[in-house]
């Protein structure tokens, strides 16, 4: 009897915590359709300070892992290209690769680790200070009070950190292949050439939906936080552990509509 209760607590405990995310999800929609019917009542100065941390804060740890992935995809391919002479071919694949999948991929899940859970921090702390009980008093709704513009902020923030990072990465292939002797000049033609228009705004496009799920599940954890000792760590990890999964659902099924719609 002792297993059978242990496994139904458990269960018990996942419902209410699927409910939980749920109902966040419902209110999260509710709010922003009331935001976009009433922008007049929208905190604009709330969500340039998340814009701020999220894009400025961010942005050298973005160009530093930008420029690091640059390097490192430049030495691991020209290694193999190089056999047959076409190591120019590189900027090529740095510029797809980046543009892409990995510039978007990589700078979502900086921002989940970083403001993710700095977002569930912040609501969780307020949930177990009984803050948020306040704000409803006071007949403010925290799901709009505190969700929407953080959302709004990383969104808006992703595309800025993603261009970078792919700008870092592909300064990065200028570096290892001006070591083998390809001109610089010929390296940006072929980038240039590889990185049509389209592909870049894909790339943003994809960057700004792992921003908005980031934000989404960074702050919901923290909404759903639990008032006990260890609730805001625990809201903290959930954020980044349920961010970079749900980033990449999202974009295994990006991949495959792409080879459905052949884009």
């Amino acid at each position: 009897m002792g297993l059978f209760a242990a496994v139904g607590k458990r269960a018990a405990r996942r419902w209410e915590e699927i409910d939980a995310n749920l109902s966040f999800l419902g209110e999260a929609f509710a709010a922003s359709a009331a935001t976009l019917a009433t922008p007049h009542r929208f905190r604009f100065a709330d969500c340039a300070l998340a814009f701020e941390r999220a894009a400025v804060g961010g942005l050298s740890i973005s160009l530093g892992i930008g420029l690091l992935l640059g390097l490192i995809l430049a030495f691991q391919s020209a290694a193999a290209l190089q056999m047959f002479g076409a190591e120019v071919y590189v900027a090529d694949l740095l510029a797809i690769g980046l543009f892409r999948e990995l510039g978007p991929l990589i700078t979502a899940i900086i921002l989940a680790g970083r403001s993710g859970s700095a977002f569930a921090a912040e609501i969780g702390t307020m949930k177990v200070d009984e803050e948020l009980d306040a704000l409803r008093t006071m007949g403010l709704e925290p799901v709009r009070f505190l969700v929407v513009p953080r959302i709004v902020a990383a969104t808006l923030a992703m595309p800025v950190l993603t261009i970078f990072c792919e700008l870092a990465g592909l300064v990065g292939g200028a570096l290892v292949l001006r070591m083998m002797d390809v001109p610089t000049p010929v390296y940006w033609k072929h980038v240039t050439a590889a990185a049509t228009p389209f592909m870049v705004l894909f790339g943003l496009g994809k960057g700004a939906l792992f921003g908005f799920i980031a934000a989404l599940v960074g702050c919901g954890s923290g909404m759903n936080t639990r008032s006990t000792a260890d609730g805001v760590g625990v809201a903290a990890t959930r954020a980044v552990v349920g961010s970079i999964v749900a980033i990449a659902i999202a974009d295994g099924v990006l991949a495959v509509l792409c080879y459905v719609w052949d884009l």
